[in-house]
Parts: C-alpha cells; sequence; structure tokens
C-alpha cells in the first residue's frame, strides 16, 4: 500500500480567502498592480510529516477525552473515575488514533472483579487480536466508544492487554453513539443496584 502523504488544507484556504477573485479586476478597480505571492505564484501545498498528522490527531483526541471524562464525572458525586489520558495513533496513517479516556474495577455480571479500559477513537472497527488491535477499519463513523476488560500482558511489550476470558473476547461494550458510551461507563461504575437501575432508565 502507498504511504499516505498529508497536506495543510489550513494554509491554502486562508490564502485563497485573502485574495480577490482576479488579479486583472483588483487593477481595474484600483489602477495598482498587487504583488502578494499568492496572485503570481501557483498554490503551494506544505506537505506534513506523519509526525506533525500525528502530533494533530493526538491533540484532537485527548480534547475530546477529556470532554467526555467531565462529562462522566459530571453525572454523581459517587461515581467518578480517576483521569487517565493518553493516546495512540495507528503507524501508518496517523490521522487514525485511539485516546484512553480511564480505566477501573467493577463485579459485572457472574465475574466477581473484572479491571477495565475505556477508550475513544476517530473510527469505527472491530477490536481484533493483540497483535492487531483493530480489524475492519471503517472511516465512514468519527467516532467509536469502547471498553474492553483489561490484564497485565503476559509475554508480552504492552504493560495491559485485553482479558478475552471476559464474555469470550474481552468487550465490555462497543458504539459511535456518545449516550450510549457515557450511559455503559456509567453502569460500569455504579456502586450498588439502585444506582445502576437509574442509570438505565435515563
Amino acid at each position: 500500500m502507498a504511504k499516505l502523504r498529508y497536506f495543510d488544507a489550513s494554509n491554502s484556504l486562508n490564502a485563497r480567502n485573502a485574495t480577490p477573485a482576479a488579479s486583472h479586476s483588483e487593477f481595474l478597480r484600483t489602477g495598482k498592480i498587487t504583488r502578494t505571492r499568492a496572485h503570481w505564484l501557483a498554490e503551494e501545498r506544505r506537505y506534513l510529516t506523519h509526525d506533525e498528522v500525528a502530533e494533530r490527531t493526538g491533540r484532537t483526541l485527548e480534547n475530546a477525552g477529556e470532554k467526555t471524562h467531565q462529562n462522566i464525572n459530571g453525572f454523581h458525586r459517587s461515581i467518578q473515575f480517576p483521569k487517565m489520558l493518553f493516546h495512540r495513533t495507528l503507524r501508518d496513517s496517523p490521522h487514525l488514533g485511539y485516546c484512553h479516556v480511564t480505566a477501573s474495577r467493577t463485579k459485572f455480571a457472574r465475574y466477581e472483579e473484572v479491571s477495565w479500559a475505556f477508550y475513544i477513537a476517530n473510527f469505527y472497527a472491530d477490536i481484533g487480536d493483540n497483535d492487531n488491535f483493530f480489524d475492519k477499519i471503517d472511516v465512514k463513523y468519527s467516532r467509536m466508544y469502547f471498553a474492553v476488560a483489561i490484564k497485565p500482558g503476559e509475554h508480552t511489550p504492552e504493560k495491559m492487554t485485553i482479558d478475552r476470558s471476559v464474555r469470550g473476547n474481552g468487550i465490555l461494550f462497543r458504539t459511535d453513539d456518545p449516550q450510549v458510551a457515557i450511559k455503559n461507563v456509567l453502569l460500569l461504575g455504579a456502586r450498588n443496584e439502585q444506582l445502576r437501575e437509574i442509570i438505565r432508565q435515563l
């Protein structure tokens, strides 16, 4: 697959907005010859490095993670999650990435105690195995919210890996709807059934 190239669209957009539609009409109107570079040179594209794209993607993801964390912790004082923001971008597609928002432990269905992590991605995908975390990436959706059961990594460079003994694949939920995601995170964080019932009725 060809390596993706990225260019800074904001510069060309600003140049276009700042220049008149036609230089000859400007001369007829004012009698002055415009000597700005934009009139005399073809529009130049400034290509971005993959590191620059990854940095921009990371900022966007962490801003989304920050807002989501505030929304979750703003629901009820008895349900508070630690802010644990960090992001990763995909190696050959740095415009795509995901952000870790928070992590916690909870009693979940028949499982006594499950450690889990909650993420936001700027695409939709299936959760794959550890060698290929995402499968079938679909960029038609601008966001994916998901939580996975986690455990300390064994024989892997990662500190934590997906605990696939929970539900057979380790996925607690996956959605493109932010309201559904927040509701699911709150259910995972609720300490008693009474609070869970209130959340379910939202």
